[in-house]
């Protein structure tokens, strides 16, 4: 997905109230944590193992590939009694405390692949109940609760609260809303059109295309992780006197397109990698570009991704090929034969044994009878287009290659 989690933020030590997370400290050279059998991926899984799991589980869901249920039963298992999910909790029979630092990233992504899976009703509404007890005033959401707003945070929320059919305009703190923190990051087109990551300490907004790329998708109405493919004719970037969500996503569009046109891809700014290819933000462009344009608008840098992503996939485990397939599903891509890669197989082969068929069967009944399954993903559209005032495609989930 669009939100790049690196160890430092991670390891949730974000500052509250200011306008960027701390970095943290190199975590100590303690054992890393026994795996979990359910778990996907190898590496350790203190600072990313409820994002990589519930990444995995939404791509699996994209692509129809039914999970077993012990890797979704792992992941409702990491909820704290607050509703609120940790980025990885090794002792999850323990009840959390303070020391549990549980953060709104965690919490949103958990919701999309748990709404996704089905089976745990419960578990989704106490999550959405405990974001929107730590809704900011200005409408939008930090990675800590509490935390100064910031894009990729609200946009992920944004998501999550859209899983369960929330007229997301409606949900309100201080009288403001989500999408009003987002329009506040939103550039005007003279600096681009893009959105910032948070202002600094000046307020002075800044271009980021990670945030860009996930506000550009919440902004259109939906959640980045379950994005579709449509095109909304507005490919260009136009000021505004009453900006709109609308108009803001189109604007973020077009910075994207530029940005990627000259390479292909979206180029990395981390300290160390500068002027080397960022290839899962460039995945996150491509849903937003397919979001925004329909598929002929990703083309240029899905192609860029299927000649060139095997080893960064290879390398980067369960997230990356779940982030590869969450782009190759929205921009029209096979993923199953995504530049002679099948990447549901890698993905698959990451985790768990798949379910029995005798399983999936048990898991579409309780799809059926929690509200929480795969019926939501079809229902939720009218209901947000209603509240929201922006319409949106909720396709059928082809899995057809992208014609020539």
């Amino acid at each position: 997905m669009y939100v790049r989690r690196s160890a430092a933020v991670l390891a949730a030590t974000v500052v509250i109230g200011t306008a960027a997370p701390a970095v943290a400290a190199s975590p100590s050279p303690s054992p890393s944590p026994s795996l979990p059998s359910a778990l996907y991926g190898s590496g350790d899984p203190t600072y990313d193992g409820v994002w990589r799991q519930s990444l995995a589980l939404i791509a699996q869901h994209r692509v129809d590939v039914r999970p077993p249920a012990a890797a979704v039963d792992w992941l409702a298992g990491q909820q704290c009694a607050s509703g609120a999910f940790a980025a990885f909790r090794a002792a999850p029979a323990k009840a959390c405390d303070a020391k549990v630092m549980v953060d709104t990233n965690s919490t949103a992504v958990a919701v999309h692949a748990l709404a996704a899976a089905g089976g745990h009703g419960g578990a989704v509404t106490k999550a959405v109940a405990w974001l929107r007890s730590v809704q900011n005033k200005d409408g939008g959401w930090g990675y800590a609760p509490g935390g100064a707003s910031d894009a990729n945070s609200t946009s992920v929320v944004i998501g999550a609260l859209v899983t369960q059919d929330t007229p997301v305009p409606k949900i309100r703190t201080g009288g403001k809303s989500p999408y009003d923190a987002l329009l506040k990051l939103s550039l005007p087109c003279a600096d681009g059109g893009a959105f910032a990551y948070q202002p600094d300490k000046q307020g002075k907004l800044t271009a980021n295309a990670d945030a860009t790329a996930a506000a550009v998708v919440a902004a259109s109405g939906m959640g980045s992780l379950t994005a579709r493919a449509g095109d909304r004719g507005q490919s260009t970037c136009a000021d505004a006197p009453d900006l709109t969500p609308a108009r803001a996503a189109a604007n973020g569009a077009s910075y994207l397109a530029k940005a990627v046109a000259e390479n292909g891809h979206l180029i990395s700014t981390l300290p160390g990698s500068e002027n080397q290819p960022d290839y899962g933000n460039t995945a996150d462009a491509v849903v937003a570009l397919a979001v925004q344009g329909g598929t002929e608008a990703a083309r240029g840098p899905l192609d860029w991704l299927e000649r060139n992503s095997a080893k960064w996939a290879a390398q980067g485990g369960p997230a990356a090929y779940a982030q590869l397939i969450l782009a190759a599903d929205a921009g029209g891509a096979d993923p199953s034969d995504f530049g002679g890669t099948d990447l549901v197989k890698r993905l698959t082969a990451s985790g768990p044994a798949p379910a029995k068929a005798s399983e999936a069967a048990k898991a579409s009944e309780d799809d059926d009878s929690d509200g929480s399954g795969t019926s939501v993903w079809w229902t939720v559209g009218a209901g947000l287009a209603a509240g929201a005032g922006i319409g949106f495609l909720i396709s059928a989930r082809n899995k057809k290659k992208r014609q020539p």
